[in-house]
Formats: C-alpha cells, sequence, structure tokens
C-alpha cells in the first residue's frame, strides 16, 4: 500500500477551523468531506445545489481525486452526487465544490459541516488513441445494451 501525500490549502474566511477531509474508519478508502456554508441550504426534490468545501488541493501527476456519494445519504434521503464519480485532475488548483442533486421525496437541509460527499484517491493510467480503419474482432462484437438478455 502507498501513501501518496497530497497538499491541501483552505481558501475561505472564516473556514479556518473547519475539519479537513478525514476518514471515518482506519479501513476506509474514502476521506469525509464537509459542507462548508455558512447558512443551511434545503434543497428539494429534484433540485441540485453547488456545495463549497473551503478547500483545494494539489495531486501528485498520475494521480487524481474521485469525488463520489456518501451511500447513508443516498439511501435515507436520496442525496446524491451529479457526474459521479466526479474527477479532480492533478492540474487544477480551484476549490473543490460538489454538485449534489436531491432524488428523494421530501425536502433535505443541508447545514455547514454536514458530512456529505468523499474522496477517493486513485492512480491514473496514461493512454493516447491511435485511429484504425479496423478493430480486432471478438466474441461479443458489437452487442450492446442487453444483448445477452435477462
Amino acid at each position: 500500500m502507498r501513501n501518496v501525500q497530497i497538499l491541501i490549502k483552505r481558501v475561505r474566511e472564516g473556514f479556518e477551523d473547519f475539519p479537513l477531509p478525514q476518514k471515518a474508519t482506519v479501513g476506509a478508502a474514502g476521506f469525509d468531506i464537509y459542507a462548508a456554508i455558512d447558512n443551511e441550504i434545503t434543497i428539494h426534490p429534484f433540485e441540485r445545489v453547488l456545495i463549497p468545501t473551503s478547500f483545494s488541493v494539489a495531486i501528485p501527476e498520475g494521480y487524481e481525486i474521485q469525488v463520489r456519494p456518501r451511500s447513508g445519504l443516498a439511501i435515507k434521503y436520496g442525496l446524491t452526487l451529479l457526474n459521479t464519480p466526479g474527477t479532480i485532475d492533478s492540474d487544477y488548483r480551484g476549490e473543490i465544490n460538489l454538485i449534489l442533486i436531491h432524488l428523494g421525496k421530501e425536502p433535505y437541509t443541508i447545514r455547514r459541516g454536514d458530512r456529505i460527499a468523499q474522496l477517493v484517491v486513485s492512480s491514473v493510467i496514461q493512454a493516447s488513441f491511435e485511429e484504425v480503419q479496423e478493430l480486432p474482432d471478438t466474441s461479443r462484437g458489437t452487442g450492446g445494451f442487453g444483448h445477452t438478455g435477462r
């Protein structure tokens, strides 16, 4: 197991003592992140909101951070993230913000310091595309959605 160091910088006034990303348990893959808001935000069914986190990061080249929903919020309240998993690239230096969407039936209120998502550090394999006239055949071929039946 590798330990990758991620540099982190606080970027919002009034959040100097705000919790930085942290793991809830020793075996957790993700770091919980918190809503860096001054006032409560009530999100209604099928509404989406942008939630700041109060920090930016410097990710080493060859890595990304994936932003993922918290499973408890998803199952209990229908709160999840759009563009999941979101990718934070190694060359991005702006504040990390989260696009939340509410898929539940009742309004949900987000409060300052609520754990609303998680970050997972992942290695990235660099690739390139080569244009060709034909692709090699496989037993599946072009069989797509539902091609194997129920």
